[in-house]
């Protein structure tokens, strides 16, 4: 199974991210990779076919990504063969939104279709390409993230559990589960995402197991938590022992 793990807080997040994913790595993995966001540099990707230690001497054990947010993943190759391309995370066309993705689109080959005839290209084979795609179409649509990942959302089918970046919202993170697993940890001045417990335990203790359908839109300090619906919902966190 891949992993995920994301972090939004007052620390540099490329470090935070790859102690994470080396705690995810009894899930088996063929590459990995990482998301920086920072409001100055923009939005820095490093991504390698291969075991973590890869891409943890590619970005000089994360130094060479600066910022304060970015979302980390370790992947099983399912659509494409394990290479850097195909590494997550994936990329809109024109570089302002980032996906990372656990699961299975089953229904990306006619939405690739359609964002061919829109205009947009590919680099990689993945589903997860696709979202991001997808995410940016709607995005310049209607210049509402929220409002593009509830469309996007209700285009695709299959499993997902979704970490968004987006370069235009330098303060804030999106994700989203669906038949995979994901939970959401509070920090003090930080939060995080992750696919399991233990990416987190060095930095909280205090988790919400997220339902699916569930979405998520988090700062360092605040988090707002939506249902199926789009209703927004309170959820208490469990402490883990």
């Amino acid at each position: 199974m891949c992993g995920i793990v994301g972090y939004i807080g007052t620390e540099e997040a490329a470090p935070i991210l790859l102690e994470g994913l080396r705690r995810l790595e009894y899930r088996g993995y063929d590459s990995a990779g990482l998301a920086v966001l920072d409001p100055e540099q923009g939005l820095q990707v490093a991504k390698a076919k291969g075991r973590l230690q890869v891409l943890a001497d590619l970005t000089g054990q994360g130094q060479k990504l600066t910022g304060h947010m970015g979302l980390g993943h370790t992947r099983w190759a399912t659509h494409g063969a394990p290479s850097d391309v195909n590494s997550h995370p994936q990329v809109g066309q024109k570089g302002r939104i980032a996906v990372v993705h656990n699961g299975i689109i089953e229904n990306f080959l006619p939405l690739k279709e359609f964002l061919l005839k829109q205009g947009k290209t590919f680099r990689s084979e993945t589903d997860t390409e696709v979202i991001a795609n997808l995410l940016e179409y709607y995005y310049e649509q209607e210049n509402d993230l929220m409002k593009a990942v509830r469309l996007t959302l209700g285009r695709i089918e299959g499993s997902y559990a979704l970490g968004i970046l987006c370069a235009d919202r330098p303060d804030s993170m999106i994700a989203v589960k669906k038949d995979s697993p994901l939970i959401f940890g509070f920090g003090e001045g930080e939060n995080f995402i992750a696919s399991d417990v233990p990416a987190i335990l060095p930095y909280t203790r205090s988790v919400v197991y997220l339902n699916d359908g569930d979405m998520v839109v988090f700062t360092k300090n605040a988090a707002q938590f939506y249902d199926a619906n789009g209703t927004p919902v309170r959820k208490a966190p469990e402490h883990i022992e």
